[in-house]
């Protein structure tokens, strides 16, 4: 039996970037069911994250998730918006995890030190639960050329930047209450979050090429206490 040839419009979103089609693929959705869905979203992270953007093929991404790739069409109208929203699916669950653990350790603030060693320990501690959406974001740094700048806006403002403000806000508020010399000029703070983070997790992250390669428990403790211990020399009371 012959397979049935794709309308025109499928044609063209098989060759679309990924800024485009997410209307279309929005008005397509009716049929599927939410399972189908998800399946489709966990398999384009899973290959998108092997192969990245431009290598990954909607029949392998349809087999991965175990659907037609008709369905994979009446979903997302094509391989652009479906990677437009794994990606960003991804990094709003990822964002929310993170920010729980901000307000977990950084509320109730009794200690500075030892609140921001317990915050950064589990920070890093728990980098690798989120391996899937760091294999994406290894594919964003190989590929950025070839994403539209929409792509990378919206995944910077639901994912990195989201998390960063989170932090900043907590620091403003430890700053009010006289735990840290932290003003209350929003860019004081947000310079803050931005070197809290980069002290804590910068250098492990570019060592590891983002979890690539393996760095020993007792090594990445060692930096997370250096970093909190600077970062007290910036801001401490």
């Amino acid at each position: 039996m012959v397979e049935q040839r794709e309308q025109p419009e499928q044609d063209a979103a098989r060759h679309e970037g990924p800024g485009r089609g997410r209307a279309q693929g929005q008005g397509q959705r009716k049929g599927g069911t939410v399972e189908k869905r998800q399946a489709l979203l966990r398999g384009a992270r899973t290959v998108f994250g092997r192969e990245g953007y431009t290598r990954a093929g909607i029949d392998e991404i349809a087999a991965e998730a175990g659907v037609s790739t008709r369905t994979l069409y009446n979903h997302f109208g094509g391989k652009a918006n479906l990677f437009r929203e794994a990606l960003i699916e991804s990094a709003a669950a990822v964002t929310a995890a993170h920010v729980a653990l901000i307000e977990r350790h950084l509320t109730k603030v009794t200690d500075p030190e030892k609140d921001l060693l317990a915050f950064a320990r589990e920070w890093m501690g728990r980098r690798t639960e989120h391996d899937a959406h760091m294999r994406l974001v290894r594919q964003i740094i190989a590929e950025g050329r070839r994403l539209p700048p929409d792509v990378i806006e919206e995944w910077q403002r639901t994912g990195p930047r989201a998390v960063t403000e989170a932090v900043r806000e907590r620091l403003a508020a430890l700053g009010g209450q006289g735990w840290l010399r932290i003003g209350p000029d929003p860019a004081e703070s947000a310079e803050a979050a931005r070197y809290l983070m980069l002290l804590v997790a910068g250098g492990v992250t570019t060592d590891t090429f983002f979890g690539v390669v393996p760095m020993a428990p007792e090594e990445v403790d060692a930096r997370v206490v250096s970093g909190v211990r600077v970062f007290l020399r910036l801001y401490g009371v």
